[in-house]
């Protein structure tokens, strides 16, 4: 496929700053109440992608509709406004849990519905923002997503995906480890013949990523409630107590 065809394409599949920038002349309501600037996120997709997928490719095209829907979620809070889905039929699901719908996507958020509850991360007692504000904290640098393969065009859409970052803040009370974090999943999106999103099934191993998480350790309690001076006495002593 041809830059030429790429342009002919649905603009849901097109590049996400293509999106963004008809929407800018559109009345959206946005999040933040301005459209998201992504340039950082492209300069860290450029530098760490592992995959450079040539322009019209079905990759590409996947990866650039995915791409949009992620944005749409995260930063319009209409869902009414979604380019990337068809709004009467949408559902998206993960590792075969339940099934939600675009308003309750939209008022969750993307985390709540893929974290689900577990013993270090509790869906259901987060919101949109505190859950966008935990892992945009430990991931300081941001959290790229990319296509790894496609196994299926559409109507069915099978695909092996990549999410990572440098985990260089704290995760609720656990230290950073500095090291980054790989997520690789799997994902089946039903298209409608215009490729929009009618349904998207999500598996990977969110327990794995917790894991990750938490594996530095909890900060010690004296870090957090004495002096942040390196030389106070009372934290030296505490630190070098015998056990």
């Amino acid at each position: 496929m041809s830059a030429t065809d790429t342009n002919n394409l649905p603009l849901w599949v097109q590049n996400r700053d293509t999106v963004i920038k008809y929407s800018a002349s559109a009345d959206i309501e946005w999040r933040t109440g301005a459209a998201p600037d992504y340039s950082r996120s492209n300069e860290n997709l450029a530098k760490e992608s592992v995959c450079k997928h040539v322009e019209g490719s079905l990759e590409a095209i996947v990866q650039n509709l995915v791409r949009t829907f992620e944005m749409e979620v995260s930063c319009k809070t209409n869902p009414q406004q979604w380019l990337s889905v068809v709004q009467n039929k949408f559902r998206v699901s993960t590792n075969g849990g339940r099934e939600f719908d675009a308003a309750e996507l939209g008022a969750k958020g993307t985390y709540n519905v893929f974290m689900a509850d577990s013993d270090h991360y509790k869906a259901s007692e987060e919101s949109f923002e505190t859950s966008h504000k935990l892992f945009h904290t430990c991931f300081t640098n941001g959290f790229p997503w990319e296509i790894l393969e496609v196994y299926s065009a559409p109507p069915n859409v099978t695909f092996k995906w990549r999410h990572w970052g440098h985990f260089s803040g704290a995760y609720k009370d656990f230290a950073p480890t500095g090291e980054t974090i790989e997520v690789i999943g799997m994902s089946v999106a039903r298209v409608s013949d215009d490729l929009k999103i009618i349904s998207m099934e999500h598996y990977f191993d969110n327990g794995l990523f917790l894991k990750k998480l938490t594996a530095g350790g909890k900060v010690a309690d004296d870090t957090k409630s004495e002096s942040s001076c390196p030389f106070n006495p009372l934290g030296l002593l505490k630190r070098f107590k015998k056990s």
